[in-house]
């Protein structure tokens, strides 16, 4: 009989968390405030008005999409990637005419959601700001896609 007093040896030690972005800023909980206050501000400020309209008027699917997206992006569950192993962000928004304008006004929301969410490290979490910011002006640089005909 084993008491409370005594260690127990068959229980295995927990495995660390990874060194992750994802893990690092604090999972899941901080991933999803950061999407759903960046979907409020595209909502209710009208700097972000042009990238609003891109989107459909009920934004309930994106909600939930961007934040599982970003937490296989930063390291986290790759549960959007495993749903989704034909697509990438490039894919998706290639049917999209995505401006610098547009591109500048999503960083932005995103910035400034994570600026407000707050998480620690800052330097992480600014840093994946930054690197976001930098995907969305890859995708404003790409050249217009001319459909192929048959």
């Amino acid at each position: 009989m084993t008491t409370s007093a005594q260690a127990r040896t068959d229980v295995p030690e927990a495995a660390p968390e990874p060194r992750t972005p994802f893990y690092m800023l604090g999972g899941a909980p901080v991933f999803e405030a950061i999407c759903q206050r960046f979907y409020d501000l595209m909502e209710q400020d009208p700097a972000y008005a042009e990238l609003r309209a891109m989107h459909a008027e009920d934004l309930s699917p994106m909600r939930e999409s961007l934040p599982q997206f970003l937490a296989g992006w930063a390291g986290g569950p790759r549960d959007w990637f495993e749903a989704h192993p034909d697509r990438c962000m490039m894919s998706i928004h290639k049917p999209f005419r995505i401006t610098a304008k547009t591109a500048d006004q999503w960083a932005g929301a995103m910035q400034r959601a994570i600026a407000e969410i707050d998480p620690q490290p800052a330097h992480i979490a600014k840093a994946m700001g930054e690197v976001l910011a930098d995907l969305c002006t890859a995708m404003a640089a790409r050249p217009p896609q001319n459909p192929v005909t048959s």
